[in-house]
């Protein structure tokens, strides 16, 4: 349903694009309008598609339990479904790059034909998608709309807080409002035991995405920073923006080797990369990557015929634009570490029906860090460059050990929990309240035999 309401939406958007960028209609200066409204169509177009896209590829895996399988073998293996979704998710993140990675060849179409054609080629690919939505369609596993979990999540939520007094850091905060706990009260509530945990685990979830924005920063650096550094170095013809685009390609080289050999080489040592390790072993990653693009910007600085006026020099640095490759590099590895894993994170801790709502938060932190990286960019200005690289990294090498400090807990938790986990919860409490009333049952029946 989501997918041709975005489209409907977005579809205008590549033709006001296509047409705002017309060489005529630029010339007469009248590109603004046309630009404008394709750029805020494309944000509620894209609003309405990310958020759907994983869950509906995860729903279409039908095993979300462990389960055992005989290989031909003869072997028996248990199928863990936290391994089958992460790598699910791995394919999924490497092929999103596929299309990123055209903004290669759009990055020359720009430079040599123009923004109308650089804007054309990638719509005439979006143009092919509701064929393909239809080809497929009648093969998906499609769960119809049965309303959201959000009335309940919020209710379970302001209870919560009410009940601990505003003190988010409680230790009781959740137990306070299981059913199980208010029934001693004689409160019967309209949740059950999952909901709560639920409840918990998604604000566990969210919790770990307020870290995206800073890591964010790091991966490219702030703004327009990366492009500034390639401005004043020399380039070889090549655009000053190209290297930016060698992201997309690293992530589809390195997500099938991590899928196929490096995380199967550590399950069979017996090696536990938890959530919460792959995720801080992206953010050093990306802490390397900025402080590699501040010493690249150190050595421009120290090379460029202007000096510390690099950035505005009209002549450049002898230091090849190739020398950003280990900083893209870095931050696009560090993309497979963090949101292939807060996706899975998103999905798993959510509760059903509300898991795409989990993940437009991710995707909301995501854009948090754009705009702040817009609200920056009066600071990313010669002769200070260097900073606009450190501070970030110095930023998040303080968040990593906070990081690392709250949420390391998290690798030891179940990755999802499903209602039967928590019948035995319900029984145990049926159980005892019969109990109550048998021993009731026996006490008058005692005193009406002894008068």
């Amino acid at each position: 349903m989501w997918s041709p309401l975005s489209h409907l939406v977005t579809e205008p958007e590549q033709y006001e694009l296509v047409g705002g960028a017309a060489p005529a209609v630029l010339q007469a200066g009248h590109g603004a309008a046309p630009f404008l409204i394709s750029f805020f169509l494309l944000a509620i177009g894209a609003g309405i598609f990310k958020p759907n896209v994983a869950p509906t590829l995860i729903d279409q895996y039908q095993y979300q339990r462990e389960y055992t399988k005989v290989l031909k073998s003869g072997e028996k293996v248990l199928v863990d479904p936290e391994t089958t979704i992460s790598h699910i998710l791995l394919i999924f993140y490497a092929f999103v790059n596929v299309g990123a990675f055209f903004s290669i060849a759009v990055v020359y179409i720009e430079k040599y034909r123009g923004f109308w054609l650089a804007f054309l080629a990638p719509g005439i690919v979006y143009f092919l998608l509701p064929l393909l939505l239809a080809v497929l369609y009648s093969r998906l596993i499609k769960k119809p709309p049965i309303g959201s979990d959000l009335t309940r999540f919020t209710k379970i939520t302001i209870a919560a807080l009410k009940k601990s007094k505003g003190n988010i850091f409680s230790k009781k905060l959740w137990d306070n409002v299981r059913p199980s706990t208010l029934a001693e009260y004689g409160t019967v509530v309209n949740y059950s035991e999952k909901d709560v945990s639920d409840a918990q685990r998604t604000w566990e979830a969210v919790q770990i995405f307020l870290y995206i924005p800073i890591w964010n920063l790091n991966d490219g650096g702030v703004g327009s920073v990366g492009s500034n550094q390639g401005a004043a170095m020399t380039s070889n013809g090549a655009p000053n923006d190209l290297l930016n685009n060698f992201n997309p390609l690293t992530i589809i080289v390195v997500s099938p080797i991590m899928g196929e050999i490096v995380y199967p080489f550590l399950r069979r040592k017996g090696i536990k990369f938890g959530r919460i390790d792959r995720m801080l072993f992206g953010f050093f990653l990306a802490i390397l990557s900025g402080v590699i693009g501040a010493i690249v910007q150190y050595r421009v600085y120290e090379t460029s015929p202007c000096g510390y006026q690099a950035s505005t020099c009209d002549d450049v640095s002898p230091i090849s634009i190739w020398w950003q490759i280990p900083n893209v590099a870095l931050g696009a590895i560090s993309e497979i570490f963090v949101n292939v894993t807060a996706y899975e994170l998103a999905y798993a801790r959510a509760p059903e029906n509300m898991r795409a709502t989990v993940i437009a938060l991710f995707l909301f932190m995501t854009a948090l860090s754009s705009a702040l990286g817009e609200i920056l960019v009066p600071a990313i200005v010669d002769p200070t460059l260097i900073w606009a690289w450190a501070a970030p990294a110095i930023a998040l090498f303080v968040q990593t050990v906070l990081f690392w400090w709250r949420h390391r807990h998290v690798n030891d938790e179940v990755f999802m929990t499903y209602k039967e986990d928590f019948e035995s919860v319900n029984a145990d409490k049926k159980v005892e309240e019969t109990s109550a009333g048998e021993t009731k049952a026996d006490e008058k029946k005692e005193g009406q035999e002894n008068p």
